[in-house]
C-alpha cells in the first residue's frame, strides 16, 4: 500500500492547480465543441447524426470507462494512471485537429475520452488523498467545482473566438500546451498514491457495460436515417447487455456495479436525477447551437455570446447551491432545479421561445439556474448513507451517470431533430422539427423535480440507512473471513 506522504500547503495547492488543468481542458473541449458544431458540419460535409457522433463518441466512451479507470488508479498507482490519461488525451487532440474527414474525427475522439476517462476520477482521488483535513477538502473540492463553472462560461466565448479567427480545428490545439505542462507538473509534484484495498478488475462487467451503452446509442442515434429494422439488433444486444449485468454483477464479490446501492433509495435518485439533468444538458447545447448558428445566421464568436445568459447562472448557481446542501440539504436545490429546467423547456415547447429574443434570453437564464442547482446535489445525494469504503464507488456510478445522460440527450434529441428536418428544408422545419425535443427536455426537468423531492424525504433517508447497514454487515463478515 502506498499513502500519499503528508505535503506543505504550498504543495497541496500546487497539487490541485494541476489536477484543475486537466479538469479544465476536458471541461473546456466539450463545451467549446459545441459552438464549433455547425463549422464542422460545414467542414467535413456532416449530417445531423454525424454531428451526433462527435459529440456521443467522446461522453460513450468516457461513461463506459470512468469507473474502470478509477478501479486501476487505486490498484497501480494514481499518479500513473493521471500521467497516463494526460499522454493519450493530449495525443487524441493533436490526431482531432488534423483528422481529415469525419469517421476519422469520431475515432479520434474515442482516443481523447480513454484518456479523459483517465483523468477526472483519478484526479478527484488525488485531492481526497492530498487534502486529508475536512474542511480543507471541502474548499479544495469547492474550487474544483468552480473550474467546472468557468469551463461552462467560458466555454461558449473561447470557441466562438477560435472557430471565428483560426477555425475549428483550433479548439483542439488549445489542449496540447495545457496537456502538456499538467503532464511535466504532474512528474515533478504530485507523489504516488494507492488504495489500501482496492477492488479487483471485472472484465465481464466492463464488457457488458459497453456493450449496453455503445449499442443503445447506436440504436438511437441511427434509427431515422436507418429505420427501425436496420437498428433492431443493436436494440437487441442492448436488452441483452443490460440482461447478463443484472445476472452476472450479483455474482461477483467485487462487482463493477454493486447492484446492492440501488436500494437506497436517494443513490438510485441521484442516478436518475444526473441522467436526466444531463441529458438536458446536452439536448440543450445541441438544439441551441444548431438553431443560434444554421437557423439565425450567428457566427460562432455571437453564437458564443447568445449562451451566455446560461453559462452565467449556471456558474454563479453551482457554488449557491453546494452551501444549500451543506445547510438544508439536497432537496430545495433540487426542487428549485426541477422547477427551472421544466418551465425553460415549456417556454421552448409551447411558446416558440427562439423565436423572440426576449423569450430566447429568459430560458437560456432559467436553463443556467436549473442546471448550476442539480449539480452539486447529485453527488451528495448518491453517497449519503453510503459506508466511507463504498463512498467513492457510489460517486463514480454518479459521474457515469452523468457522461451517460450527456451522451442519450444528444442521441435522443438528435434522432428527433434528423426526423423531423431535411437538408433542403433546415430553416423552414428548424423550430418546429424542434418541438418534441423540447418537450423531452422539459420532461427532464419534471424526473429531476419529481425525484429530487420523494428521494430526499425521510422514508429515503430510511431506506439509505438500511442499505449502509446490510452492506457494512457483509463487509464486515467479509473482513472476518465468514461467507456472505
Amino acid at each position: 500500500m502506498t499513502r500519499m506522504p503528508e505535503l506543505s500547503h504550498r504543495r497541496r495547492m500546487l497539487v490541485l492547480a494541476i489536477c484543475c488543468m486537466s479538469l479544465l481542458i476536458v471541461s473546456l473541449d466539450t463545451t467549446a465543441l459545441n459552438v464549433a458544431l455547425p463549422a464542422m458540419q460545414r467542414g467535413l460535409d456532416a449530417s445531423t447524426a454525424g454531428l451526433q457522433w462527435t459529440i456521443d463518441a467522446y461522453t460513450l466512451v468516457l461513461a463506459s470507462l470512468l469507473m474502470l479507470a478509477g478501479s486501476t488508479g487505486d490498484r497501480i498507482g494514481r499518479k500513473r494512471v493521471f500521467m497516463a490519461g494526460l499522454v493519450v488525451f493530449t495525443i487524441g487532440s493533436a490526431l482531432c485537429s488534423a483528422a481529415p474527414n469525419l469517421e476519422a474525427l469520431i475515432a479520434f475522439r474515442m482516443v481523447q475520452a480513454v484518456g479523459g476517462s483517465m483523468l477526472n476520477p483519478v484526479a478527484m482521488s488525488i485531492i481526497t488523498n492530498t487534502f486529508t483535513d475536512p474542511r480543507e477538502r471541502a474548499r479544495a473540492i469547492g474550487v474544483w467545482g468552480a473550474v467546472v463553472g468557468i469551463s461552462m462560461a467560458a466555454g461558449p466565448l473561447v470557441g466562438g473566438v477560435l472557430v471565428d479567427s483560426v477555425g475549428w480545428r483550433s479548439i483542439f490545439w488549445v489542449n496540447l500546451p495545457v496537456g502538456l505542462a499538467a503532464l511535466l507538473l504532474t512528474l515533478r509534484y504530485v507523489p504516488e498514491s494507492r488504495a489500501p484495498k482496492a477492488r479487483r478488475p471485472d472484465p465481464v462487467g466492463q464488457v457488458l457495460v459497453i456493450a449496453l451503452f455503445g449499442s443503445l446509442t447506436y440504436a438511437i442515434i441511427e434509427a431515422p436515417a436507418s429505420g427501425f429494422s436496420y437498428v433492431l439488433p443493436f436494440a437487441v444486444v442492448a436488452v441483452v447487455a443490460l440482461a447478463g449485468l443484472l445476472w452476472y454483477e450479483p455474482r461477483r464479490d467485487e462487482p463493477l456495479i454493486d447492484l446492492r446501492f440501488f436500494r437506497s433509495a436517494p443513490f438510485s435518485g441521484a442516478t436518475v436525477i444526473a441522467i436526466s439533468a444531463f441529458a438536458g444538458l446536452g439536448g440543450f447545447l445541441f438544439l441551441s447551437t444548431l438553431y443560434l448558428q444554421n437557423v439565425r445566421g450567428l457566427d460562432a464568436l455571437h453564437a458564443g455570446l447568445w449562451m451566455l445568459p446560461m453559462a452565467v447562472p449556471m456558474f454563479l448557481c453551482a457554488p449557491l447551491a453546494g452551501r444549500l446542501v451543506g445547510s438544508r440539504g439536497p432537496r430545495l436545490p433540487l426542487v428549485i432545479a426541477g422547477v427551472a429546467m421544466t418551465v425553460s423547456g415549456v417556454l421552448f415547447a409551447a411558446f416558440d421561445a427562439e423565436t423572440s429574443d426576449l423569450t430566447l434570453f429568459l430560458g437560456y437564464v432559467l436553463f443556467g439556474i436549473g442546471f448550476g442547482f442539480v449539480n452539486a446535489p447529485i453527488t451528495n445525494t448518491a453517497v449519503s448513507g453510503m459506508p466511507r469504503a463504498q463512498a467513492g464507488v457510489a460517486a463514480a456510478v454518479a459521474s457515469t451517470s452523468r457522461q451517460l445522460g450527456q451522451t442519450l440527450g444528444v442521441a435522443v434529441i438528435g434522432a428527433v431533430l434528423a426526423s423531423g428536418v431535411s437538408s433542403s428544408s433546415y430553416k423552414e422545419k428548424f423550430v418546429s422539427a424542434a418541438v418534441p425535443g423540447w418537450w423531452i427536455l422539459a420532461g427532464c426537468g419534471v424526473a429531476v423535480l419529481v425525484l429530487g423531492a420523494v428521494t430526499t424525504g425521510p422514508w429515503a433517508r430510511r431506506s439509505a440507512e438500511r442499505t449502509a447497514e446490510r452492506l457494512e454487515s457483509v463487509e464486515v463478515r467479509e473482513a472476518a473471513g465468514v461467507s456472505a
